[in-house]
């Protein structure tokens, strides 16, 4: 025991004066200072509670092994896979983000054009309120996308990437006000804002579609070909000929409320219009072409006759209905004048044309009895209105009429030209040697 304290003791550093002095009963006097050993014992040990009697015998212990603690390898390794996660999830992130950026921004896109349809069944209207200063001061119809179905079209031709991500855009943004019916051009160049900014009427990318009325087209007809080409519906064109208010001069005596007042002022032409466009935008069209045909000499022309403009336009309307080619234009106009002013119906076959629902080639009897104020036979004077949109060629025969003596004519079946008379018995001895059954 005492080797083993020595051994301990030079570990330690400590060197014993002598033998006697490591062992401590056999010391003869006291130590000074105790080895570094010896008080590392006795913090360890308790006499008192170590105590064994000495009728007991000590209790043999279980044997239990000491094994060392786990804990900082498992905070090590926890740490290591939290590092690996967060790095992981940083990256998906990161490249979702890109993935996202590239679609919203249009970076790094293959390069590709694609026309897309917005036919007005993709768009409802509805009515809010519009504020001044604060306050609600009226309501107005607005028309808004249905923006699922954009995203749809954008996404089906290779556009856009992420539907979701658009209309999430679009609502942001309120884009349903913004986009309007019609048929783009849109490329991937394109962001997300660059195609709302492109999806509207007048836009660079918006397609036009060139529509031709030629001369002796209605109303009517006017406007069902400009819904059939998905220019506009002819619901809202009716009601925007009744209640728009037009800027122009020849329009100042045309009361709103009624369509007809339009009549006759819907110049033909060739026209390129949107898709999708507004009904008042798509009629200004015509009524601009009308106004630039207009001359300070036709005004003076229809002062010279003692008519309005609007007399001279209901006369070159019939004038058009009913003439066959421009060089019997003039001698018509003169025979309207002429039957005007000797109080007689005018009795021309065009304007019963434009009562009746449909038109036919030939008239019946019946169909000269329909009661219209528009029906020249029955009634004398002018007819309310004009009756289709008179060309330049007729506007100009109704401002300045050929000077004659005829007060009828009637259609020639082999040449289908117009013979004129003086007489009613000299025309009806030519109409009884043609056919006009058809």
């Amino acid at each position: 025991m005492a080797d083993d304290f020595d051994k301990l003791n030079e570990i330690f550093g400590v060197k014993p004066e002598s033998r006697e002095d490591a062992l401590g009963d056999e010391v003869s006097k006291p130590v000074s200072r105790k080895s570094r050993l010896e008080k590392l014992d006795e913090k360890l040990y308790d006499p008192q509670k170590h105590r064994i009697a000495d009728d007991e015998e000590p209790e043999e212990r279980d044997y239990m092994p000491i094994r060392g603690r786990r804990d900082g390898k498992i905070g090590c390794l926890g740490g290591l896979m939290y590092f690996v996660f967060v790095v992981s999830v940083s990256i998906i992130l990161a490249s979702v983000g890109w993935m996202a950026a590239t679609d919203v921004l249009a970076l790094n896109k293959n390069q590709m054009v694609a026309e897309i349809v917005l036919p007005p069944s993709a768009f409802t209207e509805k009515e809010v309120d519009v504020e001044e200063d604060g306050e609600v001061v009226g309501a107005q119809t607005v028309r808004l996308a249905d923006i699922d179905y954009v995203a749809r079209a954008l996404k089906d031709a290779g556009i856009i990437e992420y539907k979701l991500l658009f209309k999430l855009f679009c609502q942001i943004s309120n884009a349903s006000r913004k986009i309007d019916p019609g048929t783009y051009e849109l490329s991937t160049d394109f962001d997300y804002r660059a195609l709302v900014k492109k999806m509207q009427t007048g836009s660079g990318a918006m397609l036009t579609t060139k529509l031709t009325f030629p001369e002796g087209y209605t109303m009517a007809q006017i406007f069902e070909k400009l819904e059939e080409n998905n220019v506009c519906s002819q619901k809202d064109l009716y009601a925007a000929a009744a209640d728009y208010l037009y800027n122009y001069s020849f329009l100042e005596n045309a009361e709103t409320g009624e369509y007809t007042r339009l009549e006759g002022y819907l110049f033909p032409d060739t026209y390129e219009f949107y898709q999708g466009m507004q009904a008042s935008s798509a009629i200004n069209k015509f009524l601009e072409a009308f106004h630039s045909k207009l001359t300070a000499d036709m005004y003076k022309q229809a002062d010279n006759l003692g008519i309005s403009l609007q007399t001279a336009v209901t006369i070159a309307s019939m004038i058009e209905g009913e003439a066959a080619n421009d060089d019997e234009r003039a001698t018509i106009a003169s025979v309207i004048y002429n039957r005007l002013a000797a109080g007689m119906p005018l009795q021309i076959d065009a304007t019963v044309q434009y009562a009746l629902e449909e038109r036919k080639e030939f008239l019946t009897e019946a169909d000269l009895q329909v009661d219209s104020p528009y029906n020249t036979y029955l009634y004398t004077g002018l007819p309310p209105g004009a009756i289709c949109s008179p060309g330049l060629a007729s506007l100009r025969a109704a401002l300045q009429p050929a000077s004659t003596g005829y007060y009828f004519y009637a259609l020639d079946t082999e040449t289908q030209t117009h013979r004129f008379f003086e007489t009613y018995e000299a025309q009806q001895n030519f109409v009884a040697g043609q056919d006009y059954s058809g």
